[in-house]
């Protein structure tokens, strides 16, 4: 459970290493891989970025699911109260949707180039979404 995961967005290169407690969650999220879609800021949660994705599935449920991400951490929402999504905060973050606060599974964790998140937080709160590939390292 040592997967390394590149991320590239908004002309930055991070790596993030899979999070043990969260087995199922990584073993779906390796098989997408590689994974192209956009984040966008999020709107309730504070200082974080997220992939909406609407009611579609990954096909796990809740692991070690929090609603106070670290900074660097990246998030797996399964859905249900809200819609599926996947969330990195940048900052200070605490996960939540409009029908109140929500947990994901910490899958995640940046392990290289988290000086970069703050920049990249600001790019797309200012500038829009941004695109965001995530692979295999």
């Amino acid at each position: 459970m040592n997967s390394l995961i590149s991320i590239e967005v908004a002309g930055h290169r991070l790596v993030a290493r899979a999070h043990p407690q969260a087995p199922q969650t990584v073993a779906a999220f390796l098989k997408l891989l590689p994974y192209p879609q956009k984040f966008i800021h999020v709107r309730w949660s504070g200082e974080g970025v997220w992939v909406p994705l609407g009611d579609w599935s990954l096909g796990v449920g809740f692991e070690n699911a929090t609603s106070h991400p670290s900074v660097g951490d990246i998030l797996f929402y399964p859905g249900g109260y809200s819609e599926t999504e996947i969330i990195m905060a940048y900052g200070p973050c605490s996960f939540s949707s409009k029908l109140g606060q929500l947990a994901g599974n910490h899958f995640l964790t940046v392990v290289d180039g988290r000086e970069h998140l703050p920049e990249i937080g600001r790019k797309v709160l200012w500038e829009g979404a941004q695109d965001v590939v995530f692979r295999l390292a």
